[in-house]
């Protein structure tokens, strides 16, 4: 976890003016210190998420039970483009992230944050470069971004989305499509655990070293013919049903799918027919079986430039959407589940949870 840095301690003649500048701080409605033996306090929390498609912070404030964005930044800057073929970060798609990441760093200056945790994910760990560039984006931008494994994205996606578990229910399929990886978990039901938002117990998980970005590159993300789209899928299908043979007894009980992507919320928005995209709207909705089935099959007759119209995907997803709906659909064969619930929300909610509870600010 990258947390700020502290200050150096302070010589004798400083101490005491710096006492005297406390109180006065304190007078002005200042927070005093964690007390010793009890969890520190910190206002603002911040995670940072710099993926193979897309650069994503959350800042936010805890609250009684859960917690209350306060700012939030999302841009697509396609770090891991053409990384399948070279094997490495391109000049062009590390200025994207580094642009990206100063706008996230002005951010966390401006709002004071104080608790942190900056991750890079797939795009980082396969390119030869990538901690080569995680060094240029500590040099330019004064963030210290870590390289997590799958498996943390999978229980951080997990953590993320276990509001949304219904209790009712035998578990839950998860499935997050990203830009360079899929992450796939088997949730049990969710366990609440010292106040704040409940936890998902993770049976099973599998990462599918394949996202958005990866497939269009590999078959074609604006001409997609039904020919290339069945062609996506049986690609997929392979890596699927390897999880689907570990996850084996999550088809003994009546669960559903959970997606938290931009593939579902996509889909959740066309299927709304928003005429602009509204999270309040698609977080936590649930879609039939039937009801995707349709979205998906509109998506496939459309062409590139009626996506790019499409107010929910626009001309920076319309050569990538299909090449998610193709992961979905073979998850969608290999778990041929009734219903699905669509999560707005993953890693960094899940970081931010994480930070919260470490710090026990749900603890009673």
């Amino acid at each position: 976890m990258a947390d700020q840095p502290r200050e150096s301690a302070p010589g004798p003649q400083q101490a005491a003016k710096s006492g005297r500048r406390r109180r006065r701080r304190r007078g002005r409605g200042g927070m005093r210190g964690p007390q010793p033996g009890q969890p520190p306090r910190h206002t603002h929390y911040a995670a940072l998420d710099l993926g193979t498609n897309n650069c994503r912070l959350l800042v936010a404030s805890p609250t009684p039970d859960s917690f209350r964005v306060v700012d939030a930044f999302s841009r697509i800057v396609r770090l891991g483009e053409g990384l399948s073929r070279t094997g490495e970060l391109s000049e062009a798609a590390q200025d994207r992230a580094i642009a990206a990441l100063k706008i996230c760093a002005a951010k966390l200056e401006s709002r004071k944050v104080t608790r942190t945790r900056l991750i890079a994910t797939e795009a980082c760990r396969g390119a030869r470069n990538g901690s080569n560039f995680l060094e240029r984006v500590a040099r330019e931008t004064g963030l210290q971004l870590e390289i997590v494994n799958r498996e943390t994205e999978a229980k951080l996606a997990a953590n993320s989305c276990a509001p949304l578990l219904d209790r009712t229910a035998a578990g839950a399929i998860l499935f997050d499509i990203g830009g360079g990886s899929s992450e796939l978990a088997w949730l049990g039901k969710a366990n609440d655990v010292d106040g704040g938002p409940p936890l998902a117990p993770v049976q099973e998980w599998d990462s599918m070293p394949l996202g958005v970005v990866t497939l269009a590159e590999r078959f074609g993300g604006e001409n997609v013919t039904p020919e290339i789209f069945d062609a996506m899928v049986e690609d997929v299908l392979p890596r699927v049903n390897a999880f689907a043979e570990k996850a084996n007894g999550a088809r003994n009980g009546e669960i559903y799918l959970l997606g938290t992507s931009g593939t579902v919320t996509t889909l959740a928005g066309i299927h709304l027919e928003l005429p602009r995209y509204d999270r309040r709207r698609v977080d936590g909705i649930w879609l039939s079986r039937d009801e995707v089935t349709k979205v998906v099959a509109t998506l496939c007759a459309s062409s590139y430039q009626e996506r790019v119209a499409n107010p929910c995907i626009g001309a920076q997803r319309a050569d990538l959407v299909l090449a998610g709906c193709a992961i979905l659909e073979a998850i969608r064969r290999v778990f041929p589940c009734e219903r699905l619930r669509v999560a707005d929300r993953g890693l960094r909610e899940g970081m931010l949870v994480e930070l919260m509870r470490a710090d026990g600010v749900w603890r009673r």
